[in-house]
Order: structure tokens, then C-alpha cells, then sequence
């Protein structure tokens, strides 16, 4: 999964304007928030940071990430030690 760092209000990799102060952001669980990019793609930053850095995942890396999940994966990361 390619992850981009980026502090908004920047500019998108492939040029798209980054939309981050005026996204709808949600609670996530353990300090994340989590808004939908007008391109398909998911933003999360640290809860409470809307200055700070946020993360950018394109729609295809989301999709690939829920499919893992569904797949099993990640399975190991529940197992103790």
C-alpha cells in the first residue's frame, strides 16, 4: 500500500486539489479521524490535529486493504505474542 504523507491544504499527487479543512471528518477509534477524498480515495489524520499531517489512500488501496481484511490477512495481528 503506497501511503503519501500530506499536510493539508496541499495538492493532491496526481494534481487534484486536497479538500482536508472542509472534509466531513469522523471519529475512528484510537485517536484517528477518517473523511472520504472527492476523488473515491480515504484521508486519515490524528484525531484533533487539523493542522497536522494526513494520510491519503487511493480507492484502489482501500478496496485492496478490505479485501485482505476479508481474506484473512491480517488474521495473525489478533493472535497473542
Amino acid at each position: 500500500m503506497c501511503v503519501r504523507r500530506i499536510a493539508c491544504p496541499h495538492v493532491h499527487p496526481e494534481g487534484l486539489p486536497m479538500t482536508c479543512p472542509t472534509a466531513t471528518w469522523t471519529p475512528s477509534g484510537s485517536g484517528l479521524e477518517t473523511a472520504r477524498h472527492p476523488d473515491g480515495g480515504l484521508l486519515v489524520r490524528a484525531a484533533g490535529d487539523a493542522a497536522g499531517p494526513v494520510l491519503h489512500y487511493t480507492r484502489a488501496e482501500v478496496e485492496a486493504f478490505v479485501l485482505g481484511v476479508r481474506d484473512g490477512e491480517f488474521d495473525d495481528l489478533t493472535q497473542p505474542g
